[in-house]
Order: structure tokens, then C-alpha cells, then sequence
């Protein structure tokens, strides 16, 4: 279930409540900066939200947009000491993704791509510790630990009775036929992948290989949805050295039709299902 308080839900909130005092009082990020003697990136990495909010940096923000109600600068500060509460997460010491993580925690609905390996929310164990070992030769055993504790607490939200996460993932084929670890491995993995598919919260959609080239064919990415209106969809593109989020609507849109055009062009949930259980008896044999 997701948290009552969310940190980076919080610092999204409240980078973006920021933002809209500051183009109300007319100006740009490059002139906040000026008059606080700080540098342009951290008025984005604020407004953007991640970068952890002190109340010190709400309380001088307020000054120079000049708000004079002392209600909304209070609320502002409460808010910035929120978001500098710590979610489940933290307590697998520093994660590289964390910003994900507390976006995923939060979300309502979640539709993912993958050309390469199985979604991590779908994922068993055994195959989570053979990929992230494949994935990360020279990563300390502790360090693998540490990732696959944290992928498996993800998946809470899809098992959760209470408020589960909308999940949509559209499968290549290319995922289901690579070999993570050996072949009974593999099997338990597509089995447990069927299994999964069958909550009423999850669909799961294969897209073969005769489907040829698709909009997908760039690579992975992953769109949230938020239960508050407030909170604009996100676009999320993994990357080897960092991470790429889109917030803007345009972005969002974009990617939006893209998957459209995924889920269309795949094979529908019952297909799936039968295409999966084939590959399946294949690695049993």
C-alpha cells in the first residue's frame, strides 16, 4: 500500500507549488538565482523535485516571491519537512533509483515496456539475483542482496490487498526466450509470470517477434500515474549512469501514443498467456 507520506511526492509537490509562485511573480529561474546567490541548476533540481527541500530554502523562495500570507508559507515549510522524511526504501542503505522507487510507491497505475528482461514487479527472486548477478559482474554479494531486497518489497504493491497498483506491461518476446540462469529457472519464471497475469490488477501482453519493427523498438520505459490529479503523469527512461524522468505534458502524450500503439500491435492477455505457456513447456523440456 502506498505511504501515507511520500517524500518524493512530496518534493514533487512542493518543487512544483514553487514553481508556480515564481512564474506568478513574473520571473525566471536564472533571476531567483541571482538574487539568492545560488546557482540555476538548484532552482530546477528544486522545482523539479530531486533535490531534498530545506525549510531554510522554502523561508528565502517565499521572501523573494515576496508571499505575503503566512498561511501558505507555513504550509510550504510543513510540506518541505516532509520531504525530508525517509520512505521504506532508505533502509536498504543508498539506492541509485531511489527517486523511481518513491514514484513507483506512490503511484496508482503503471505502464511498462520491456524488450529484454522480465518487469521487475513480476519478477521471482531467483530470477532477480541471476539477472542483477548477469547485469552487475563486479558488484559486492551484499550489494546484489541489498537490490534484490528492494525489488522484491516493490512488488508488494502488486500483491497488496488493500489499494494495488495498475499494472500494464507490455512484454517483447526477446524477454520471455533469454535465459537468465538455467532453464528450470526460467520455466518457474514464466510460470509465475502467468500467475501474476491472472490478478484482476495486472495485464500482461507479449509482443512477438513476427511483429516485426514498433514503437517500442528505442527500447524500455515506464509511464505513472498518480491517484491525486495534482500530480502530473511521468515518463520513466532508465539509463546506465542516470536516469531520465518527463513530466511534461507534450512528453507524456507522446509516449502515451506510443504505448497505445504497443498494447494494440502485442497479443491480447489470453493470447499472452497461451504464447507464454508454450515457451514455458519449451525450457521444461
Amino acid at each position: 500500500m502506498a505511504s501515507n507520506v511520500n517524500p518524493t511526492v512530496r518534493r514533487r509537490r512542493l518543487g512544483q507549488e514553487l514553481r508556480r509562485l515564481r512564474e506568478l511573480k513574473g520571473m525566471t529561474a536564472e533571476e531567483v538565482a541571482e538574487r539568492l546567490l545560488v546557482s540555476q541548476s538548484k532552482i530546477s533540481r528544486l522545482e523539479n523535485g530531486r533535490r531534498s527541500i530545506s525549510q531554510r530554502d522554502v523561508r528565502d523562495l517565499c521572501g523573494v516571491y515576496e508571499v505575503e500570507d503566512q498561511r501558505i508559507v507555513d504550509s510550504l515549510m510543513q510540506m518541505a519537512k516532509d520531504s525530508r522524511q525517509q520512505g521504506w526504501w532508505h533502509a536498504f542503505g543508498d539506492i541509485p533509483y531511489s527517486v523511481y522507487i518513491g514514484l513507483e510507491t506512490d503511484a496508482a497505475s503503471l505502464r511498462v515496456y520491456e524488450p529484454q528482461v522480465i518487469p521487475g514487479l513480476l519478477q521471482t527472486k531467483p530470477y532477480a539475483e541471476a539477472l542483477i548477478n548477469g547485469a552487475l559482474p563486479e558488484s559486492p554479494v551484499l550489494d546484489v542482496e541489498k537490490r534484490v531486497g528492494v525489488r522484491m518489497r516493490r512488488q508488494d504493491r502488486i500483491t497488496s490487498t488493500e489499494d494495488p497498483l495498475r499494472l500494464w506491461a507490455v512484454v517483447d518476446e526477446a524477454a520471455l526466450r533469454r535465459a537468465v540462469g538455467n532453464r528450470t529457472l526460467m520455466r518457474e519464471q514464466l510460470e509465475h509470470l502467468m500467475e501474476q497475469s491472472e490478478l484482476p490488477h495486472v495485464t500482461v501482453q507479449v509482443l512477438p517477434f513476427e511483429m516485426g519493427a514498433h514503437p517500442g523498438i528505442t527500447g524500455h520505459y515506464a509511464i505513472l500515474e498518480f491517484p491525486d490529479a495534482s500530480d502530473s503523469s511521468v515518463v520513466y527512461i532508465e539509463g546506465v549512469t542516470s536516469d531520465l524522468y518527463l513530466e511534461k505534458s507534450n512528453d507524456v502524450q507522446r509516449y502515451s501514443v506510443m504505448y497505445e500503439h504497443l498494447r494494440a500491435q502485442a497479443l491480447n492477455a489470453d493470447q499472452s498467456r497461451q504464447f507464454i505457456s508454450k515457451i514455458a513447456k519449451e525450457y521444461a523440456r
